[in-house]
């Protein structure tokens, strides 16, 4: 069993920031794929920012130079800076994880309120 659990999420003013956090956590030999998805009310869930194994980082559009993404693979967790927040960074921020070997999980999903 693997366990992807978020924190860091809660309200903030626009301009301000927040550090979500994602550590993974049971049976890992090696995880190949870590990011961060979003899902505002209404809307459907989005690619924010992603880290693969090898290779180099995607984000969306709308948070280029602002989010930053990290990991630290000897902690199995996945790390989301978001700076200058805006309130249509409002939603629900989930976890992705894929292991070697194919097997995905989610978090329980971070909620982040952005008022203005």
């Amino acid at each position: 069993q693997v366990q992807v659990v978020e924190s860091g999420g809660g309200l903030v003013q626009a301009g301000g920031s927040l550090r979500l956090s994602c550590a993974a956590s049971g049976s890992i030999f090696s995880i190949n794929f870590m990011g961060w998805y979003r899902q505002a009310p209404g809307k459907q869930r989005e690619l924010v920012a992603v880290m693969p194994s090898g290779s180099s980082t995607t984000y969306v559009d709308s948070v280029k130079g602002r989010f930053t993404i990290s990991r630290d693979d000897a902690k199995n967790t996945v790390y989301l800076q978001m700076n200058s927040l805006k309130p249509e960074d409002t939603a629900v921020y989930y976890c992705h994880v894929i292991l070697n070997g194919g097997y995905q999980y989610w978090g329980q999903g971070t909620q982040v309120t952005v008022s203005s």
